[in-house]
């Protein structure tokens, strides 16, 4: 097999020892395909070329990760290489599909198209991007056009319901939202959502409701309708210290609305945050004791 990577910016040799930053890490920039073959195997010395010749014409659109099986039998074992040459992609640090064998140059090009951006995506990787910059109405024109070529490319829907959420409308967001599938974009769609819900719980009469649960600390309605409030105004805090009493006086109140607004802000407030953690230490202790 010809040796390109001394000259190509788009073929590497990839190894166990750089296999998750390179393809991995990368593949959430740019796809990656990962070619496994090994310097006896015939089929592979007709594939790799090929190969390595459409990762000169496609100029950047992906990555050719080159996996020599005999010297990386740790990466031909974890991704169950039994027959070679295999092709896998990998897209947003996912496995997006793969073959076996010497395809023909047709075949892999299909290969390809299905791995490569479509013009959805294309489009909608435009629109987040101006959104980023602040340009809403250029990000909700490429959104939508995004949309309207495939209405289920997630990550249009994400960066629409962002659209949307600044608009204020909320539920329109939200039913977006709920399209989103498990994978890469799953946790921005979770912690929109939760914004969103937070924002929908509203303000309240915060004087007088709290007048209500000093009058009557066991108002369970009048307790989750201040913790609404508080949560709204951004007092997480606060709001999770009632909604946490609410659970231990009634888990089952409102079809568990206080623990589902817990997690909504757990959602929000993100991994690691100590607030959000210590709440969900008490939360498991009531719910589990």
């Amino acid at each position: 097999m010809a040796d390109t990577t001394a000259t190509s910016p788009w073929v590497i040799d990839a190894t166990e020892s750089n296999f998750e930053t390179q393809v991995i890490e990368r593949s959430k920039q740019v796809p990656v395909v990962v070619d496994f073959w090994a310097p006896w195997c015939g089929p592979c010395r007709a594939l790799g070329p090929l190969l390595e010749r459409l990762a000169q014409e496609y100029e950047g659109q992906f990555i050719l990760a080159r996996v020599n099986t005999d010297e990386n039998q740790g990466l031909a074992s974890a991704f169950r290489v039994q027959s070679i040459p295999m092709v896998i992609g990998i897209r947003d640090g996912t496995l997006a599909g793969h073959f076996v064998g010497a395809l023909p140059e047709p075949g892999v090009r299909d290969f390809l198209a299905q791995l490569l951006p479509s013009a959805a995506d294309r489009l909608a990787e435009e629109g987040v991007a101006h959104l980023a910059a602040g340009k809403t109405a250029e990000a909700e024109s490429a959104l939508r056009r995004a949309l309207e070529l495939d209405p289920r490319n997630e990550r249009a829907m994400v960066g629409q319901a962002n659209v949307l959420a600044q608009r204020g409308a909320d539920d329109e967001a939200l039913a977006l939202l709920e399209g989103v599938g498990p994978g890469p974009l799953r946790q921005d769609a979770d912690r929109l959502a939760a914004t969103l819900r937070v924002r929908k719980s509203g303000a309240g009469d915060e004087a007088g409701l709290r007048a209500r649960v000093e009058a009557n600390p066991k108002d369970l309605e009048a307790r989750f309708a201040l913790a609404q409030a508080l949560a709204a105004a951004g007092r997480h805090d606060e709001a999770l210290e009632h909604y946490l009493v609410v659970v231990k006086q009634d888990r089952n109140f409102q079809d568990a609305a206080a623990r589902k607004a817990m997690l909504d802000i757990f959602d929000l407030l993100g991994s690691g945050n100590e607030l959000a953690e210590r709440y969900r230490s008490e939360l498991a202790k009531v719910l589990f004791s």
